[in-house]
């Protein structure tokens, strides 16, 4: 199997998979966490990635009701605190590309806590895409090298595309295949920066049933694809 270097995730379809079975949004929510661990421990293990950017919640997702906000975050609390210890031992680095100003402070300490426990791992850097924009974090960027600029800390004839990557919310190499789960066909503010080349995958599959056997399934495809970069063979 092909070795990826950066593998950027949309997590999408857990509501829909448990209205189909009749279930709350919840329980979908909650069964979506499940597979993503068992993506992240796969991928891990198997060494199919160096880099993995997942998309669990947009800034957007802030106007669904608060009771399913709230779900979210109390979720997301609770796995950042249980897994602390086991990607430390499982030589997992953990990032957060994230606006912490919308998140609650009790949340940002688990943000923080898991970062920090993580940061001298060499394995597997798991970048989770929380409360986050790719339109933001351009703007966000931007207004960082202005200042620099303003402050003298900067060279405007020194901006360059490599320079402006150290500006994003984490410097991290561009996504060489995004997967988006659920069917649906667009990449919904992700990343926008770091997926200009990257070959996309919509498997019609809803994320709490995307197992490792569909992962495997995507790098498939990913293996027939012929990545030119603008290029003519």
């Amino acid at each position: 199997m092909t070795k990826i270097n950066h593998i950027g995730i949309i997590v999408d379809g857990n509501g829909r998979w448990a209205k189909e079975k009749g279930k709350s949004r919840s329980e979908g929510h909650k069964a979506g966490a499940e597979a993503l661990e068992k993506i992240i421990l796969y991928i891990n293990k198997e060494s199919i990635a160096n880099y993995l950017s997942l998309y669990v919640f947009s800034t957007e997702n802030f106007s669904r009701s608060p009771e399913e906000v709230n779900y979210l975050m109390e979720l997301f609390m609770k796995w950042f605190k249980k897994c602390k210890e086991k990607y430390k031992n499982a030589n997992i680095k953990v990032l957060f590309s994230s606006q912490k100003e919308f998140i609650k402070s009790e949340i940002v300490k688990a943000i923080d806590e898991l970062e920090e426990a993580t940061k001298d791992n060499t394995g597997l850097v798991v970048n989770f895409c929380l409360s986050y924009g790719g339109r933001q974090e351009i703007v966000d960027a931007t207004k960082k090298i202005a200042t620099a600029v303003l402050e003298n800390k900067l060279n405007i004839n020194d901006i360059n595309e490599e320079l402006f990557k150290k500006y994003l919310y984490n410097d991290l190499p561009d996504v060489d295949f995004l997967i988006r789960t659920s069917g649906e066909n667009r990449v919904s503010n992700f990343m926008l920066w770091q997926i200009s080349y990257a070959e996309m995958y919509f498997p019609k599959v809803y994320f709490p049933d995307f197992t490792p056997k569909c992962l495997e399934e995507a790098i498939e495809e990913y293996e027939k694809r012929d990545r030119r970069f603008g290029n003519i063979k």
